[in-house]
This record gives C-alpha cells, sequence and structure tokens, in this order.
C-alpha cells in the first residue's frame, strides 16, 4: 500500500467532503463538515496546513491546521479555526501548529492513514520552526463514563491505559500528551461537549 501526503486545493473539495461524510457520521453536527468556502479558504490561508492523505491515487484522509499563539487560555473550536475558515485566527508569526481537524474514511482505518498525516504534520512543524503542534482532541467514549467519572479522571484513566477511547488513546500513540481539559469545545453528544488540548512538544526547538 501506498500512502502519500500532498496540500489539497480547492479542485479536491467532492473528495473532502465525502471523507468527512463518511468520518463523522451522525451524531456529529453535519453543519460542521466543510463547505467549498471553507476549504478555499485553507488553501489560500495557510496551504502547508491543508493535507490529503491518498492510497494508491485514492483520496483516504484529510487535514487541516493553521498557526497560532498558544496562550494556555480556554477556547472553543468556533473560535480557534475562525468557524473553520481560519482566516481570522491564523498568526502566520504564531508559535504553534493547531490542528482542527483529521479524518480518515473507514474502510482505511487501521492502514497508517492517520499517522502518516500527523507525521507531516510534526515535520511541518520541525521545517516552520514552530515549539509544538497542538489540538482540540475529541473523547468520544466518555458519554459511556460520565455518570460514573469525572472529565478528569477519564482522560487520566485512558492515559494509564485503563480506559480505550478512539481519538485521545490515538493521538497518545502518535506522543501527544494531554495539557487540559476544554468545556464546551464543540457540539459534539459522545464527548459531552469536551475535548482535551494535546500537545507534541518539537525536539529540535528550544524554549526561552
Amino acid at each position: 500500500m501506498n500512502i502519500q501526503v500532498r496540500p489539497y486545493t480547492l479542485a479536491d473539495f467532492p473528495q473532502l467532503l465525502e471523507i468527512q461524510k463518511e468520518a463523522f457520521p451522525p451524531p456529529f453536527p453535519e453543519d460542521l463538515l466543510w463547505n467549498r468556502d471553507q476549504i478555499s479558504a485553507h488553501v489560500h490561508t495557510f496551504p502547508e496546513g491543508a493535507l490529503l492523505a491518498e492510497v494508491d491515487g485514492v483520496a483516504a484522509g484529510s487535514a487541516t491546521a493553521l498557526i497560532v499563539h498558544h496562550t494556555g487560555k480556554p477556547h472553543t473550536w468556533a473560535e480557534v479555526s475562525d468557524n473553520g475558515y481560519i482566516k481570522g485566527s491564523h498568526a502566520q508569526d504564531g508559535d504553534s501548529l493547531y490542528g482542527i481537524d483529521v479524518c480518515v474514511r473507514p474502510q482505511f482505518r487501521g492502514q497508517g492513514i492517520a499517522q502518516a498525516l500527523y507525521q507531516a504534520r510534526k515535520e511541518l512543524v520541525v521545517r516552520l520552526g514552530l515549539t509544538r503542534l497542538i489540538a482540540g482532541c475529541r473523547i468520544p467514549g466518555y458519554h459511556r463514563y460520565q455518570h460514573a467519572l469525572s472529565v478528569d479522571t477519564y482522560v487520566r484513566k485512558v492515559k494509564q491505559n485503563e480506559i480505550r477511547d478512539s481519538v485521545l488513546s490515538f493521538m497518545l500513540s502518535q506522543g501527544l500528551e494531554p495539557l487540559q481539559i476544554l468545556e464546551h469545545y464543540l457540539d459534539d453528544e459522545e464527548s459531552c461537549h469536551f475535548a482535551v488540548l494535546v500537545e507534541w512538544k518539537n525536539p529540535y526547538k528550544k524554549e526561552g
């Protein structure tokens, strides 16, 4: 299997939308799937952060990111992503690459697509001399534990491999570490509207 990651363009919009529809079925809010104007904004604002993974020429997954100044302040997905358009929140002189989505078509899951996209993001962080890669990580398994565990306890148990969460466990396997809990991050019933800000630090970048 040959996985290639390349920048996506506006011409890729039909494939990108199909990937998202398959990757995020209901109850994920359909109005959060990319529209054509958002893809155009990604391509024109920060093309390096707009990534498409193909397997033998077939679109299999995608990822979108922007650059921000990391402050540690609580935020929502809508705020950090400029409602998915990134134009108003992208900071070319920022210190952190912020991933606002990664999705893989179900038929290609477990074949290294998401890993390839995250590897491309890490390489971009290093190439641009940024301090870190961060992302607001969904915790879709939390709704099954919300009445028994606080969100902090749930995250700790996932980190300790006592519970598996399909998204957070993957993030941990890619070397990203939890930084903070974000409330009301996204209209996401499975995650009980929580997310976890996760971080991968550029090993070649010295802070301070």
